[in-house]
């Protein structure tokens, strides 16, 4: 029987070639980060009489909780900073001051808030000018005749004959000594009318280091980035929060804040957050990680139309402790020392070793605003501070932050990094998940299974990527996400350029937008 030749496609038919790698495995890649779920509003961390008036000025005013809680703590702030330090461990203490930020669109009453907030810091403004009111005038008036007898007794030097002149001039010159060695206090000011940066420095240097800003709009941050001078003066706003020694320059002298305690409350519509996002000026200079943010949901088109009004005892009862708490501080030249209990430092502790693997550069949900992020835990400190004071009052000097307390203000740093995640991701700190996304779409619309980075730059636009470099992140943070793979560089050996790297592209992409 004669043998049949065999066919050697049947023998080989449906094994790879010998030459051809098996088709890679891939398995679900893993969604890029969508729209972020904001955690409420922990008005449960309040002391009780400030959780029962931020509780209704919410009701009255038909706004979320969150932008009168938040201005709550920065009236505190306003209170406490400059006058009250956290001792946290060791060496490591903590000012009182806060930058606190709530985005709310138009229409959200942001004024009334404000108004209802803050008008007895205004109260108690007007108080310490009347108190002060009998020193201020007569260091003016000793002032006035110190100049007076040294103006006379100059004229008298400078007509005076030869023999007589030397005791003049001496008498002359004790006397200008003495009236220039006269200080006339500044009237007490616990918030800034005009917010330019020079004004809030001397504001400053004026109020023993200390001053608030508050404001229902977002002009401040205009005025930062250079609305009048042309180019960003944030000098005093980065030093202000830290308590960094800041140089005053006057006409006529020279002056040193020791330490500098600037708070602020601030309400801002969403699209300045958008606009200090793009500006150069921010970036890399860390004012915008000093700020804890707030993007609560607005509640236009589903107000009540008649929600309960403010009880009468709520609001006096408020009335009288911020009253009390910022008179009682405002007598502290050297600030007052608040003490952490043992209980309290372990749980900060606990707090900052959740905190620390957050802030890793690739994969912590805080890895893209590690600034931010890193000023946390002291935030934190600071917070436990101010609930602290405000549940004592006038003696919370005297005993130390419990652990519960310390709990609260760390159930309100939990709800900060939740919106300031948000806040940042529409001010583009997390850009690179943004440009992740466009590089997506390129990639399917294109159908490839391989490219080069050098042919992908060719489809980007360079408004968007400027160099390839600014490609490298975005590449990273898609073979994390395992939605592209890079593959090894076969290099020749030759001159010239280097093979550009290339990258697998997972199938998903070739049917369906990731």
């Amino acid at each position: 029987m004669t043998a049949q030749p065999v066919d050697s496609t049947d023998l080989w038919a449906g094994l790879p070639a010998l030459d051809e790698p098996p088709a890679p495995v891939w398995e679900d890649p893993v969604p890029l980060a969508g729209p972020r779920k904001l955690a409420p509003f922990p008005t449960a961390s309040l002391p009780g009489w400030l959780r029962e008036f931020v509780a209704a000025v919410a009701e009255e005013t038909q706004t979320p909780v969150d932008l009168a809680g938040c201005i709550a703590l920065s009236v505190l702030a306003t209170a406490a900073g400059g006058r009250a330090v956290v001792q946290v461990r060791g060496h490591w203490r903590e000012p009182t001051n806060l930058y606190v930020v709530v985005s709310l669109p138009p229409a959200n009453r942001k004024s009334a808030v404000f108004g209802l907030l803050t008008d007895p810091l205004y109260e108690a403004e007007q108080q310490l000018r009347t108190l002060t009111q009998p020193a201020i005038v007569e260091a003016e008036m000793t002032a006035r005749l110190a100049k007076e007898a040294a103006d006379k007794a100059t004229a008298k030097a400078a007509s005076a004959s030869a023999d007589e002149r030397d005791q003049l001039v001496a008498t002359a010159i004790a006397l200008a000594q003495t009236a220039d060695s006269v200080s006339v206090p500044a009237k007490p000011q616990l918030l800034a009318d005009d917010t330019t940066a020079e004004t809030v420095t001397s504001r400053m240097a004026e109020q023993g280091g200390r001053i608030s800003v508050m404001s229902a709009e977002g002009d401040i941050f205009d005025i930062i980035a250079g609305r009048y001078s042309g180019k960003p003066n944030m000098g005093v706003f980065l030093k202000g929060h830290a308590g960094d020694r800041l140089k005053v320059d006057r006409q006529t002298r020279e002056e040193y804040i020791e330490h500098p305690a600037l708070t602020m409350g601030l309400c801002v519509q969403p699209q300045v957050l958008d606009d200090i996002g793009r500006q150069d000026g921010f970036k890399g200079r860390g004012l915008l990680g000093r700020f804890l943010y707030s993007v609560p949901e607005s509640l236009v088109g589903r107000r009540k139309i008649e929600p309960d009004p403010i009880p009468e005892q709520v609001m006096e009862t408020y009335r009288r402790h911020v009253l009390d708490l910022t008179l009682f501080l405002a007598e502290w030249t050297d600030p007052a020392l608040i003490q952490l209990t043992p209980e309290a430092v372990a749980a900060l502790k606990a707090f900052q070793a959740r905190v620390e693997p957050m802030l890793e550069a690739r994969g912590g949900i805080m890895g893209q605003i590690g600034d931010w992020g890193g000023k946390l835990v002291g935030a934190t400190a600071r917070m436990a501070a101010l609930l602290h004071l405000a549940e004592h009052l006038t003696k919370g000097h005297l005993v130390p932050v419990a652990e519960a307390t310390m709990r609260d203000a760390i159930a309100l740093a939990e709800y900060f990094i939740s919106h300031s995640l948000a806040a940042f991701d529409s001010m583009g700190a997390d850009r690179i998940v943004e440009r992740a996304r466009t590089v997506l779409e390129v990639l399917h619309n294109h159908g490839w299974r391989e490219v080069s980075k050098r042919d992908l730059m060719v489809k980007l636009s360079r408004s968007e990527f400027r160099t390839a470099n600014d490609l490298d992140p975005v590449l990273a943070l898609l073979e994390d996400h395992g939605y592209v793979r890079a593959q090894a560089i076969q290099r020749t050996g030759g001159r010239g350029r280097p093979p550009s790297p290339r990258y697998l592209i997972h199938p998903r992409l070739t049917d369906q937008t990731a």
